[in-house]
């Protein structure tokens, strides 16, 4: 490839579905990154379509792109995307947020349908995600459209993509602590446990305002993988067998047919927390840094409705060149 007009930093969701939007409109781009997409803390993601784990006032506007996005894949039989009824359920008294009033399948749970120590729910539809056929997929994409991808890069700093492209888009997550650097980007250790499925089809959350401990079910077919957990300031993936034994636990513990079903495996990545989603341009000189990370424990859920305004961005940015 010449000179790209686009630099993407990063291999995970938010760079690869950049580079997708990008591609879509007939930019040159090139992806450099220091993992590949299967070997990203993305890969390890449970991905249930659920941003309440993100800060930033378009927040709701991102989601809901991103969600007609996934229910359109679902349709498609894209792979690793399918849309799942279920219940999330909080242990507290609360009203239904809003931005699930007008999903699919909404209603609320009478009190016979809760599990014991839960006192509000409600039923709704939501995309759920298998993270390494969708990533590889997203790949596939990304190469198709005549991108170039460079994996085992492995960046200083952000301008010194300049060298390559005059427009950088940052996706690079819970490596932008030190990238950009950005010290406000805090590392959150999340695990998972995959189960033989023992015959559930429906998804269970638990409603909290901050990650924690909690209990989530997300059925992928023969699996069932559990959460959740979220460890702050824990910089290495690698799952802890004593997280993981509490995570099956929790959830044997209202589930259970779960604790005698066949452990199949363990996940481990990093969030990328921070106080507030990054996404701006920050210009400098002719130059130009799109910034997209910071999207805490949503970053499927807001992937798509951030890859749609930063490309916004950046055609407005060659336009003006």
């Amino acid at each position: 490839m010449d000179r790209p007009d686009v630099l993407v930093v990063g291999a995970g969701v938010s760079g690869l579905t950049t580079s997708v939007r990008l591609a879509e409109h007939r930019l040159r781009v090139r992806l450099v990154a220091e993992a590949a997409p299967r070997d990203t803390n993305s890969a390890a993601a449970g991905a249930i379509w659920d941003p309440i784990y993100a800060e930033h006032p378009r927040v709701p506007v991102w989601a809901a792109s991103s969600y007609k996005v996934f229910s359109r894949m679902a349709a498609e039989r894209f792979p690793g995307v399918r849309v799942v009824d279920g219940v999330e359920a909080s242990r507290n008294p609360m009203t239904s947020p809003a931005w699930a009033l007008d999903l699919p399948g909404y209603r609320e749970c009478e009190p016979g349908e809760l599990p014991k120590g839960f006192v509000h729910g409600w039923h709704y539809t939501a995309p759920i995600i298998d993270m390494p056929p969708y990533l590889a997929a997203l790949e596939a994409m990304v190469l198709a459209s005549g991108a170039e991808m460079r994996f085992g890069t492995r960046l200083t700093s952000l301008e010194q993509g300049f060298a390559e492209a005059p427009i950088v888009v940052n996706c690079s997550g819970s490596g932008a602590r030190e990238l950009v650097p950005d010290p406000a980007v805090k590392p959150i250790r999340g695990q998972l446990v995959a189960i033989r499925n023992p015959g559930h089809k429906e998804f269970f959350a638990e409603h909290t305002d901050e990650l924690g401990e909690m209990i989530y079910l997300l059925p992928q077919g023969d699996i069932l993988l559990l959460g959740g957990s979220a460890e702050e300031g824990i910089a290495d993936p690698e799952p802890d067998p004593l997280v993981a034994e509490a995570i099956v636990k929790r959830c044997g513990d209202i589930f259970p047919e779960i604790r005698d079903a066949e452990v199949l495996g363990h996940r481990g990545g990093i969030r990328p927390s921070r106080p507030l989603i990054r996404l701006e341009h920050e210009k400098l000189g002719d130059r130009h840094i799109v910034h997209n990370y910071g999207h805490s424990g949503a970053g499927v859920s807001v992937s798509w409705g951030c890859a749609d305004e930063v490309t916004r961005v950046v055609l407005g940015l060659l336009r003006a060149s």
